[in-house]
C-alpha cells in the first residue's frame, strides 16, 4: 500500500472546503449491523449517509456520492482498512476520514498514523463503544450552521421538484408497548437545507396547492404501504388530510380508489379538532362512504374543545387523538390530565379509540396508561423517520426491545 500511496499524494488536487449545508457521510464497514447502526446515528446528526461493505464499493461511492466525511471501520486484521486508505489517496479524497474500533486497538492507531502520513484529514478516532454526543463532537466541524429556509420555501415548487416524503412515528399499544401502525408526516428535503419541518412549506387552507399536497401525501402513503407489506407485515396507516379536501365529493371517490384491495389494509385520516367539529355533518357523511373501504376517520389535536363533543348522538370518527400539550406533563399537572381524562371518557363513551400524542417521558406513559389511553405516540417511542429507517425499526416486536 505505501509505495502506491507515495505516488499519489503529490498530486491531490484540493477539492475539499466546498462545504454543503447538509453534509454526507458515507459508513466504510464489512458489517451490515454496523453500518445500519452508524447510518442511523449520523442521519440523526443531519448526514445524508450511504454505505459500502468493500474497498470497490467505497471507490463508486467517491465517485458519485462526493462524501464530506467516510467513516472506517476498523476490522482486527487490519487489511481492509488498509485497501480503504489507499483507494482515499489514489482517489485524492480530501474530506474527513474517522477511523471507528476497539478501544485500545492497535490498528485504529496505525490507520490514523498511516492516514496523516499520506495527507488525510484523519479526526480522532471513535473508539467503542461511543455516545452519540461523542460522535457530534468528532464531526461538529461539518453539521450545517445555516438557518432554515427564510422565507418559507413554497409547497408548488417542492412538489415539482420532487423534494417531499413521507416520514413515519410509530403508534404503540399503551397496554402491550407492542407497535400498532404508525401516522405518515411531511417532510422536505431540500437540496440546499437538507430535512424541512413542515411549518416553512405547508401551506395555507385557501392556497390552490393544498390540493395537490394532499394528493401527494395519499399517493405516497398508498406506495410506502405497499413497500412496508413487502418488507415485514401490513401497517395500518395514519394520514393528515384537511376537511376541505374531503369536501369535494370527487376527491372522497378518488381516495377510495386508489386504496390497495389487500384485506389486511387500513387507513385512518386524521382531521384538526377545529375543522372536524366546524364540519361534522360533512364529515359524518364522508365516514359512511369511506368506511366501505376500510378508511376511518380520526380527530386530531383535541384539546380544551372537547365538550363540544358532548351530547352527540353518534360522531363519526374512529379515534380520539388529545393534543400533546395536554398530554407531555400530565402526570404531574391536574387540568391537563382532566382534560385528558374527559376525552378518554368521551373515547369509550362513542365507541371510539383514544390516542395520546405528546408521550415524551416515562411519566407521561404511566399517566397515559392510568387514565385508559389506548394507544400512545411520541418520542419516548421514536421520533418520526425516513420510510426504511421505519421499516428496519418495526421489525422489533415491542418498543422495550
Amino acid at each position: 500500500m505505501n509505495d502506491g500511496m507515495v505516488e499519489l499524494v503529490g498530486r491531490r488536487p484540493v477539492t475539499f472546503g466546498r462545504r454543503k449545508v447538509t453534509p454526507r457521510a458515507c459508513v466504510a464497514d464489512s458489517k451490515r449491523h454496523l453500518r445500519a447502526f452508524l447510518r442511523e446515528v449520523l442521519e440523526d446528526l443531519g448526514f445524508v449517509t450511504s454505505e459500502c461493505a468493500s474497498a470497490d464499493e467505497l471507490q463508486a461511492v467517491l465517485a458519485t456520492e462526493l462524501p464530506d466525511l467516510i467513516l472506517l471501520g476498523v476490522a482486527a486484521d487490519g487489511i481492509e482498512p488498509g485497501r480503504f486508505l489507499e483507494i482515499l489517496v489514489r482517489e485524492a479524497f480530501a474530506g474527513k476520514v474517522l477511523a471507528v474500533g476497539a478501544r485500545e486497538s492497535i490498528i485504529v492507531r496505525a490507520v490514523r498514523q498511516v492516514g496523516e502520513e499520506y495527507g488525510l484529514a484523519m479526526l480522532p478516532p471513535l473508539t467503542t463503544p461511543f455516545a452519540a454526543e461523542t460522535l457530534r463532537d468528532r464531526v461538529a466541524m461539518l453539521l450545517p450552521e445555516e438557518p432554515a429556509p427564510s422565507p418559507a420555501v413554497h409547497v408548488g415548487e417542492a412538489l415539482h421538484a420532487g423534494w417531499l416524503e413521507l416520514w413515519y412515528q410509530p403508534k404503540i399499544d399503551a397496554r402491550t408497548l407492542i407497535r400498532s401502525g404508525a401516522e405518515a408526516l411531511v417532510r422536505m428535503r431540500h437540496p440546499t437545507w437538507g430535512v424541512v419541518p413542515p411549518a416553512y412549506f405547508i401551506p395555507e387552507p385557501h392556497d390552490p396547492h393544498f390540493r395537490d399536497l394532499s394528493e401527494f401525501v395519499i399517493d405516497r402513503a398508498m406506495q410506502d404501504w405497499h413497500y412496508l407489506l413487502e418488507q415485514q407485515s401490513p401497517v395500518e396507516l395514519s394520514i393528515n388530510l384537511p376537511s376541505s379536501y374531503l369536501k369535494e365529493p370527487r376527491a372522497v371517490r378518488d381516495l377510495c380508489r386508489r386504496v390497495p384491495t389487500h384485506p389486511a389494509f387500513g387507513l385512518t385520516v386524521e382531521i384538526d379538532s377545529e375543522e372536524a367539529i366546524r364540519d361534522l355533518d360533512l364529515l359524518t357523511e364522508v365516514a359512511r362512504e369511506i368506511g366501505l373501504h376500510n378508511i376511518g376517520l380520526s380527530i386530531d389535536n383535541l384539546g380544551a374543545n372537547w365538550p363540544s363533543l358532548m351530547e352527540l348522538d353518534r360522531i363519526p370518527f374512529v379515534k380520539l387523538k388529545a393534543d400533546r400539550q395536554f398530554v407531555a406533563g400530565s402526570g404531574n399537572d391536574r387540568l391537563k390530565r382532566t382534560v385528558c381524562r374527559h376525552i378518554v371518557e368521551l373515547a369509550q363513551g362513542y365507541g371510539a379509540r383514544s390516542v395520546a400524542q405528546g408521550v415524551e417521558s416515562r411519566a407521561d406513559l404511566v399517566a397515559a396508561n392510568e387514565l385508559g389511553f389506548d394507544l400512545v405516540q411520541g418520542f419516548l417511542f421514536g421520533k418520526p423517520m425516513p420510510l426504511k429507517k421505519f421499516a428496519r425499526s418495526a421489525l422489533t416486536k415491542t418498543v422495550m426491545e
